[in-house]
């Protein structure tokens, strides 16, 4: 079950429920744009590739790389080169042309390398410095949670938990409500994370345009 936690504020975020989804769909429109294809015959490739491990669309090979409850991750291919590798959400794959909202009239000139953006990572590829992340891993500690005076003056209560995947092991800040939505156990997913450098640590930080869900209970 999956169980909302916090989202930063920001754009109506539509049936798709986050900002990464809705960039993840303007990139595949990008794509679409860039070869050539139409976006319902992308999208019904990824579709494909999902169920039965790979298809082709014009002269661009599309793989499903990787399976999971929630996601799949995937590969573009137009020949020898690498065009792109992200991962889509289990409940986007179900839609009806979900690209359709993104026309070309409707789709900002973003350049391909925001790619980065919509890339499903793992913890050992986290670099200082690195936004907009999106992460699933699961809750390994949560250590009991101190009192600290906020930039803004404010009395708050946070709880530097540590999560992992199959790569390795990252501090995750969890605050005040946070702390008692996530356990040890659960399998959670982190949007529009950035990470950062704290007292020689790796953290992966949720802002106030991110959002922190609970995908597995433990």
């Amino acid at each position: 079950m999956r169980m909302k936690v916090s989202r930063g504020r920001g754009r109506p975020r539509g049936k798709y429920h986050s900002i990464a989804n809705l960039r993840l769909l303007e990139y595949l429109a990008l794509i679409s744009m860039k070869y050539g294809i139409d976006s319902n015959d992308l999208f019904n490739s990824f579709v494909e590739a999902w169920k039965r491990q790979q298809s082709t669309c014009k002269n661009l090979l599309v793989e499903c790389r990787k399976r999971t409850r929630n996601y799949a991750v995937f590969l573009i291919t137009n020949g020898c080169k690498v065009v792109a590798q992200f991962s889509i959400p289990k409940r986007i794959l179900k839609e009806t042309s979900p690209l359709k909202e993104f026309a070309y009239a409707k789709v900002s000139r973003r350049t391909i390398v925001e790619e980065a953006k919509v890339k499903h990572l793992q913890i050992r590829d986290l670099k200082s410095g690195m936004k907009q992340i999106n992460l699933e891993a699961k809750v390994l500690k949560i250590p009991k949670p101190r009192s600290v005076v906020t930039r803004f003056g404010e009395f708050a209560k946070v709880a530097n938990a540590s999560i992992k995947d199959e790569t390795g092991i990252i501090q995750l800040p969890l605050w005040n409500k946070q702390i008692n939505a996530v356990s040890v156990g659960d399998v959670i997913q982190v949007e529009n994370a950035s990470v950062v450098t704290f007292r020689g640590e790796r953290q992966l930080r949720v802002g106030r345009g991110g959002q922190l869900s609970v995908i597995e209970k433990r």
